[in-house]
């Protein structure tokens, strides 16, 4: 496997959680986006956006299985399998499938979240049948090659990913020391996407073959062609190459989001090997197209979206007391959170910084956002939005997430207004309807340094 493929995207929803940037009122409408969808008899549903302005094709392929369908005990299956899958199927010898594609002048990868795994391909338009084969090669013939062999070795390069993306860097297990302390021992947002390694080393190869004839079958699995390709050949080609694999089993239901509050603010330090300490302060929120969402994220931009943003202007710039300063509403298909993270300069106390946060914070919820601000922040998401659309690779993720999460691909413009819709006095009632429950407040501080902790007093 290439090192591209080591790139995973483990938190909790990265690809979803900015998935409608916004615009202004009196704005041209968002395009829309022209698609046609069928569904194979296996179930397998396909959906084909033609583009022919550039001879590019992209194929991308989502299998609604993400973290958020693991069991406690065995946690990090998902993001084993977005790894697994580039090792060989049946037809396709170990080593073979890179090679096929980057002969092809291709790029691919895979990336995995709470909700889904998704696998995707971008090449030109005249190797869209072997990308097509390929892929539908290790859907339906990836078990009789999967041996013990193949998964230590993938088990060994999830671990080694987890050691550089989260024990060995620094700051790198605050989201898995906030998620835990945030969410239910019951939530399926309890974990991280990469997984314990304590989960990874008892994974036994039954226990990951079971896991693969569960989720990755062609009922499970939305594939989208979008790009320079002829609608019929196309069409051709995936019945020929994906018509044949058999439907798995009836899927098991999504997790159950168990309804819960966050009873009392949870104060926790984490001694890291880290210069500087910073702060987090995490709210249980709202999941993905709740009425609420769009006014969170206008929220955060008016917090610290950019360096107009007030947190940053006040911290950074006027006060020069913080390196930085983040705000983010992160919305997944079962649940979300909305976070904000101090790093002081040297100097400074973490506590500080929470006390400069609350200030704000009560600005916002007493006064509102000004009319600029949120002008700033629509604009600012709906270039953002447009910027994705300019590339097939990023309107075949916007197809596919509409389609599992909104339940149609037509949902661009949809999304869109949502945004279009926000008012100040939506940010304000937001702002006051999360914003003052009770949070998660995790201090990393260097080794030593647990003095720096921020507190119930600190507040």
């Amino acid at each position: 496997m290439s090192t591209r493929h080591l790139v995973s995207v483990c938190a909790l929803l990265a690809s979803t959680a900015l998935v409608a940037p916004v615009g202004a009122q009196g704005a041209p409408n968002v395009p829309k986006l022209q698609f046609e969808k069928i569904t194979l008899p296996n179930g397998l549903e396909v959906i084909l956006h033609e583009d022919h302005s550039t001879p590019i094709v992209v194929t991308n392929t989502w299998y609604h299985v993400g973290s958020g369908d693991e069991k406690p005990g065995r946690t990090g299956f998902a993001h084993l399998f977005e790894h697994i899958m580039f090792m060989g199927s049946e037809h396709v010898p170990t080593g073979q499938f890179d090679k096929l594609l980057e002969a092809a002048g291709a790029d691919n990868n895979g990336t995995t979240n709470t909700d889904r795994t998704n696998y995707y391909e971008q090449l030109p338009s005249n190797a869209l049948p072997l990308a097509l084969w390929l892929d539908a090669d290790r859907m339906g013939h990836l078990l009789p090659v999967m041996d013990q062999a193949k998964l230590d070795l993938q088990r060994d390069v999830v671990k080694n990913e987890r050691r550089q993306r989260y024990d060995n860097v620094p700051y790198g297990r605050a989201n898995e020391t906030i998620v835990a302390a945030l969410f239910p021992a019951t939530h399926p947002y309890h974990w991280t996407t990469i997984g314990s390694m304590t989960d990874l080393s008892a994974a036994s190869l039954e226990d990951v073959k079971a896991f693969f004839r569960t989720y990755y079958a062609p009922n499970n699995a939305t594939l989208v062609i979008a790009g320079d390709f002829n609608r019929d050949s196309a069409i051709t080609w995936v019945n020929r190459y994906f018509g044949n694999i058999p439907r798995g089993p009836e899927m098991p239901a999504r997790p159950i989001v168990p309804a819960f509050t966050v009873a009392r603010d949870t104060f926790l330090v984490q001694e890291d090997k880290v210069t500087l300490p910073r702060v987090y302060k995490t709210w249980h929120s709202v999941k993905l197209f709740h009425p609420d969402d769009a006014p969170l994220d206008v929220l955060a931009d008016v917090l610290a979206g950019d360096k107009n943003s007030r947190l940053y202007k006040r911290l950074v710039f006027d006060m020069q007391v913080a390196q930085d300063v983040n705000a983010f509403q992160l919305s997944g298909m079962l649940d979300g959170y909305f976070q904000i993270t101090v790093t002081p300069k040297p100097g400074q106390t973490p506590a500080k910084m929470a006390a400069l946060v609350q200030e704000e914070l009560e600005k916002i919820q007493r006064d509102g956002p000004t009319p600029r601000e949120l002008a700033r922040s629509l604009n600012s998401r709906r270039a953002s939005f447009l910027d994705q659309l300019a590339s097939d690779l990023g309107k075949s993720d916007r197809l596919a997430t509409y389609d599992y999460m909104a339940g149609t691909p037509d949902y661009t413009q949809q999304d869109l207004a949502r945004y279009e819709r926000v008012t100040a006095a939506d940010v304000q009632r937001v702002a006051n309807t999360y914003l003052k429950q009770h949070a998660v407040v995790l201090t990393v501080v260097p080794e030593g340094k647990r003095q720096l902790m921020v507190t119930g007093g600190a507040q």
